[in-house]
């Protein structure tokens, strides 16, 4: 059985967190040369948070790393069923519906913080978080992504 990060899809899409990243903040998510497979492997056992989200009208997950899944207590396939919106509670939501629409807007915002909320009802506040746009090779929307190393539980 194949790994998550082995799938066709996961070393096709880390291409894309990894490009639109350089793209729009002009740095890099991984330093070094890697092949598109060692770049989903690397990616995915990460000790940093990435996820990411169609373009969807209610955006559902399509991306976590293991470190995400573990934060968010989900599996693989429960993950990439949740609309990104249940990440944060009920009241958190307009302010995080705000902060998408400055991503759209800008291409990336740098520094965000807010209070997120796993599967099982677990409160963690995330800190310096990197969101920016998603984009496929020929420069189409395709999503919006996440990073980041800093959280707390509340």
């Amino acid at each position: 059985m194949k790994e998550i990060w082995q799938s066709e899809f996961a070393v096709a899409h880390a291409e894309i967190l990894v490009r639109s990243f350089k793209h729009f903040t002009r740095r890099n998510l991984l330093a070094g040369n890697f092949s598109s497979a060692e770049q989903a492997e690397i990616i995915f056992n990460s000790p940093f948070v990435l996820v990411s989200h169609g373009t969807e009208a209610d955006p559902v997950l399509n991306y976590g790393n293991q470190t995400a899944l573990s934060l968010w207590e989900m599996s693989w396939a429960e993950l990439t069923r949740t609309p990104s919106r249940l990440t944060a509670e009920a009241p958190n939501r307009e302010e995080r519906a705000r902060l998408l629409a400055a991503v759209t807007t800008h291409g990336f915002i740098d520094d965000y913080s807010g209070v997120r909320i796993s599967k099982n009802g677990r409160r963690f506040q995330i800190s310096q978080a990197t969101v920016w746009n998603l984009i496929t090779p020929d420069g189409k929307p395709c999503g919006q992504a996440a990073t980041f190393c800093e959280w707390k539980f509340l």
